[in-house]
């Protein structure tokens, strides 16, 4: 049976990322043309799709590596997200929950261990992608988000691991010059990065060690077999062993649609004003959350542009999404007036940028690996949530580990195996259930801010968000 890959609308330039405007998509290389052969074919150039030809090259130098990318290598979620980097110690109750508390220990602190990789990256000038870790705070700026963090808190301290530190009101003001946001915890060994020059960094990288990049070459099928053929426009290629590595565009596979659902995160960028940020304190390259579902998440870049997100949880019909999950019709509005609300002194500045993106998510919150049921080589990696940067090096050791059949610990890991994940509703009660949902935990977010409440209909509608608690599901 043939696997249809859904083809991505193409941002126009002025709809991509600040982040993908800033750095230019320069040379492409090449289009998949003709019939090529490779031993492993990874379909999508993002972060998870580079960090696991990055593994595989580490350990099977000889081996045949393509990569097919849509568009340009960080072109979809990779290069339009937040830029926050952090451990998975904030999720370590959810990870837990799927893995073990044993397992779940040691992913947190892999993700540290990627988090110095990243830096060690930067410090021998392999890739210069703006990594500053000055700090990451979760924090609550209403009473119905205090405490968010508690439980993770706790069972950081339970397996001794020391990652977060309280932080007062005045704590958050000195640093952040925001009064909006008065309780929460600071992650020290984290921070923010240009996930654009990360993108096209990793890419230089993998050019340099061998590995074939084929951009521009949306993925029209797959054909399954002991050989598989990966068909495009122009061309196609043959190889034993396939990644999907497409983040929310590997909804068009049933399969996978049954266990994973596609919301938008919408990001704005300012002008760049950095003697007013430093006027306000805000002067390094710390990351800030919030607790509220539709979170709120935000930066100052190097240059003194305020890089703002929220999830918007906009979703669409069958998962089919377009042209609105790179830039929505309403430009962004909702994080204006929330920006003006956390910054009420830049109420004046202009934004100059403002985008969409799609998440893949998944409802236990934690990123699942495995093969196709009925396609043992063709392997995947999805639902990282919006929190990638320092997760998807681990998803890289995971793939790798399942594309050259080794029993070790990564594909031996509690985040292997599809069957175990939950499986949503489906169509039209899915989508359906879904506006509901979101319309409901829109008006429970406003209501809480005001720290008023929400009234019982809505927040009952609200509890049904797959995997609902009071937790982040962003663009970081």
């Amino acid at each position: 049976m043939t696997l249809t890959l859904r083809q991505p609308v193409i941002a126009r330039e002025k709809d991509r990322s600040f982040w993908l405007q800033d750095v230019g998509a320069g040379a492409v290389t090449p289009p998949l043309q003709g019939a090529q052969r490779a031993d492993v074919v990874i379909v999508g150039g993002g972060f998870t799709g580079l960090w696991t030809a990055l593994r595989l090259r580490e350990q099977a130098p000889e081996m045949r590596i393509t990569i097919l990318e849509a568009d340009f290598c960080g072109s979809g979620a990779s290069g339009r997200n937040g830029g926050q980097v952090h451990s998975w110690f904030a999720e370590i109750d959810q990870i837990s929950a799927v893995v073990g508390k044993a397992e779940g220990r040691q992913l947190c602190a892999e993700t540290v261990d990627a988090i110095v990789e990243l830096d060690q990256l930067q410090r021998d000038g392999v890739v210069d992608m703006e990594l500053r870790l000055d700090g990451w705070m979760w924090t609550a700026s209403s009473k119905a988000q205090e405490g968010a963090w508690n439980k993770a808190f706790a069972m950081c301290e339970a397996v001794g691991a020391d990652r977060f530190e309280p932080l007062s009101g005045a704590d958050i003001l000195r640093r952040t010059g925001s009064a909006a946001s008065y309780a929460g915890i600071v992650e020290r060994h984290a921070g923010t990065v240009h996930p654009a020059k990360l993108a096209m960094g990793l890419r230089r990288l993998a050019l340099a060690r061998g590995i074939v990049i084929c951009e521009q070459s949306p993925v029209l099928d797959i054909v399954p077999g002991g050989i598989c053929t990966v068909r495009s426009a122009q061309g196609s290629i043959q190889a034993e062993k396939i990644v999907l590595a497409a983040n929310a565009w590997l909804a068009a596979i049933p399969e996978l649609r049954r266990r994973m659902y596609v919301v938008a995160s919408q990001v704005i960028a300012t002008a760049a004003i950095p003697d007013r940020l430093n006027e306000l304190g805000w002067r390094d390259g710390l990351s800030i959350c919030d607790s509220q579902q539709q979170v709120l998440y935000y930066q100052r870049t190097p240059q003194g542009r305020v890089i703002f997100g929220r999830g918007s949880g906009e979703i669409a019909f069958r998962d089919d999404f377009g042209a609105s999950f790179n830039r929505s019709p309403a430009r962004g509005r909702d994080n204006r007036r929330e920006m003006q609300r956390v910054y009420p002194a830049l109420r004046d500045v202009a934004v100059e940028y403002d985008w969409s993106g799609p998440i893949d998510c998944v409802p236990e919150h934690v990123p699942v690996f495995d093969h196709l049921e009925s396609h043992p080589n063709i392997f995947f990696g999805l639902g990282f949530n919006g929190t990638g940067i320092a997760q998807t090096p681990i998803g890289g050791r995971i793939l790798a580990s399942l594309v050259l059949e080794k029993h070790d610990r990564w594909s031996e890991s509690g985040l292997v195996g599809l069957a175990r994940r939950s499986t949503l509703p489906p169509e039209p009660i899915r989508y359906l259930g879904a506006r509901l949902v979101r319309a409901a935990i829109r008006r429970k977010n406003d209501a809480e801010i005001r720290n008023e409440s929400a009234g019982p209909l809505t927040n009952l509608l609200a509890s049904f968000t797959p995997g609902s608690r009071q937790k982040r599901t962003d663009e970081s």
